[in-house]
Parts: C-alpha cells; sequence; structure tokens
C-alpha cells in the first residue's frame, strides 16, 4: 500500500520520464530563448518588413506624388487667370405686383467673364442685355425675391439669361454689387 501512495503522490511526468521542468510547462533555457525569437519574428519583424514594403513601393511608383506635392502634377496645374468684371448700367424697374401698390426693384450688377477680350464684345451687345433683364425682372413678383433661395434664382437666371444673350461670349458669372426692393 505504501508503493501505491508513492505513486499517486509522484507527478505523471516522472512516469512518462519526462523531466520535470518540462511537466510544470516550463522549457529549458535554451528552447525558450529560440521559440521567443520565433516569436519576435513572427509577430514584430515580420510585420514591420511587409509595412516598409508597402510604403517603398507606393513612393516608387508614384501614387504619393500628388499627396506630397511634387513630380508631374504640381508642373501641370495651370496658371490661374486673373479674374475680369464687367459692371452693367443700374437697372431699375417696377415689380408685377398683381394690381396693388406699385414696388421697384433697383439692381446693379457685375458680370464675371471668362476672357479679358470679351469685353469689348459685351460692350457691344449691351442693349441687348438690358433688355434681356428688363423684361425678366418686370415679370418677378416680390414673393419671388424672398429669401436667399429668391436670389439664387434671380442669379441663375440672369445667368442663363445673360448667356443666351451674349452667345459668342461666355459669362462666368452675375455678382450683385446692389439690390433694393422698394
Amino acid at each position: 500500500m505504501a508503493q501505491a501512495a508513492a505513486a499517486l503522490k509522484k507527478p505523471a511526468a516522472v512516469e512518462a520520464d519526462v523531466p520535470e521542468d518540462e511537466a510544470d510547462g516550463a522549457l529549458p533555457e535554451g528552447e525558450a530563448r529560440r521559440f521567443g525569437g520565433k516569436k519576435i519574428v513572427l509577430f514584430v519583424v515580420l510585420p514591420l518588413l511587409i509595412v516598409a514594403a508597402a510604403v517603398g513601393a507606393v513612393l516608387f511608383s508614384g501614387v504619393a506624388d500628388s499627396f506630397l506635392g511634387r513630380g508631374e502634377h504640381a508642373e501641370k496645374t495651370p496658371p490661374i487667370k486673373p479674374a475680369v468684371f464687367f459692371d452693367m448700367p443700374e437697372l431699375l424697374v417696377n415689380l408685377n405686383t398683381g394690381g396693388r401698390r406699385v414696388s421697384f426693384l433697383k439692381l446693379s450688377i457685375a458680370l464675371e467673364l471668362t476672357d479679358p477680350a470679351d469685353v469689348p464684345k459685351v460692350q457691344l451687345l449691351l442693349p441687348r442685355l438690358i433688355d434681356s433683364f428688363q423684361v425678366y425682372l418686370r415679370e418677378l413678383r416680390l414673393e419671388d425675391l424672398r429669401g436667399s433661395a429668391g436670389i439664387y434664382r434671380l442669379r441663375e437666371d440672369l445667368l442663363a439669361r445673360v448667356n443666351e444673350a451674349a452667345k459668342p461670349v461666355k459669362i462666368k458669372d452675375v455678382l450683385f454689387k446692389e439690390m433694393l426692393v422698394q
């Protein structure tokens, strides 16, 4: 019985001829270092090499040049053209009130042109532009001019009309200098 009790007290590692260190889960010093080195290479060095290779590939391929602001892309940007403005004469029109009291719209406009050479062409077409604006503005109601949405619609409509009236000339924008509703 004493032998059976001694066998129960003995660790299983002794019975299987396994050293006691390994039975506890600890590896001998040489094997522990070698396994730790594999982990370091696998989980630290290898990902760093992959990231470094990816960064190098992006830099050498030229994909990052546009982000870094260098290379051919920076040389191909066209120079910025100065803005050209043409001041229209002040317009004063009565609005369509539908029989109620009379309301007036006083409007000062500047046209933004795409080319400085278009200024003499616009001066020649000025009577046509004024007529187009007058006809359109006289049909507006006070409700049409309310709020920022009304002003935006007015700008877009005037831009479409001025581009139609000055057909060979391209007008970039209609800018309000003064707008008074009375």
